[in-house]
């Protein structure tokens, strides 16, 4: 259950990948590059810091497949018709709440210790954004500005640890962590609600 959770996440976050090269102008190669880099690069680097070889997508023909597919689907139904304006944000919050959850567990089934697993979760929700947006030119990144989304990525991982804890079954825990996931970052965007900024107005003498 958990791994179809798993790929269902990947699956949103190569559509993002896509809708955001979409929203670009880029071509459908941009597209294939973007979706792969969206769905995969969270997990890479969570990889590389728990220092597990080979990379858990070289060895998951199913994974990369899903990838391909749902790319290669998404594009052309783009080719069709346009998607409302908030596509991307609604695609992105299903990716970023399954793939942060199964980065918690994946970082849990490592060993390491309970601050380690909730910022490997946040690690492996939001590097694929960055990437993505980076990759299309946008800059600061999403995940860099006022908006609550890495926070919500720490509110699913923190809920999953602590459903953990108390004995949750793996399934249960996951699927109410990565709701609490999507409600905070869907619930954000409908209520325009932002984080403070670090700094407030630049003072005169500044400019």
């Amino acid at each position: 259950m958990l791994h179809l959770l798993y790929l269902a996440g990947i699956a949103a976050f190569a559509a993002s990948g896509v809708l955001a090269a979409h929203r670009a102008r880029l071509d459908p190669f941009g597209g294939l590059v973007l979706a792969f880099a969206a769905a995969v690069s969270g997990g890479t680097l969570r990889d590389l810091i728990l220092d597990r070889h080979p990379l858990y997508w070289t060895h998951d023909r199913v994974l990369l497949t899903v990838i391909a597919v749902t790319a290669v689907a998404t594009m052309f139904f783009l080719h069709h018709r346009e998607l409302p304006r908030r596509s991307l944000m609604t695609v992105d919050a299903v990716g970023l709440a399954v793939v942060t959850v199964i980065g918690a567990r994946a970082a849990l089934d490592a060993g390491v210790t309970p601050f380690a697993a909730v910022l490997l979760a946040v690690v492996t929700g939001v590097t694929g954004e960055v990437v993505r947006d980076v990759l299309c030119g946008e800059f600061p990144p999403l995940l860099l500005r006022e908006e609550v989304y890495a926070t919500a990525a720490l509110l699913g991982a923190v809920c999953y640890l602590l459903l953990d804890r108390l004995g949750t079954g793996p399934t249960t825990a996951a699927v109410v962590a990565a709701s609490t996931v999507f409600a905070a970052r869907i619930g954000a965007l409908h209520f325009g609600l932002h984080l403070p900024r670090l700094a407030g107005r630049p003072r005169a003498d500044d400019s």
